[in-house]
């Protein structure tokens, strides 16, 4: 598999998503606006999931109508381009 592969993005996507989780399993709201490590790698990992998506070819995504794509690529562009504005809670 080649890393334009649609499989290897939508692999990527998952492995990024369960890192996210796995920092945040256990945490409160109050311990993740604490701990910026934590908060900045989990900013980073959903950037990420957003990055990988934006990559699929739109008859990859059309299987999956379920899947709220647009948000998902906006969150990252929202991430990206209004750093600034970020609300970690919503995060």
């Amino acid at each position: 598999m080649s890393k334009r592969d649609p499989k290897v993005r939508l692999l990527h996507m998952r492995e990024f998503a369960r890192k996210a989780v796995g920092l945040t399993q256990g945490k409160s709201q109050t311990d993740l606006e604490n701990d910026e490590v934590v908060r900045l790698a989990v900013t980073h990992l959903v950037e990420l999931v957003g990055e990988a998506a934006s990559q699929l070819p739109a008859e990859t995504s059309d299987q999956y109508p379920e899947i709220a794509w647009a948000k998902i690529v906006n969150m990252r562009n929202r991430l990206i381009h209004g750093y600034d504005y970020v609300d970690h809670k919503i995060l």
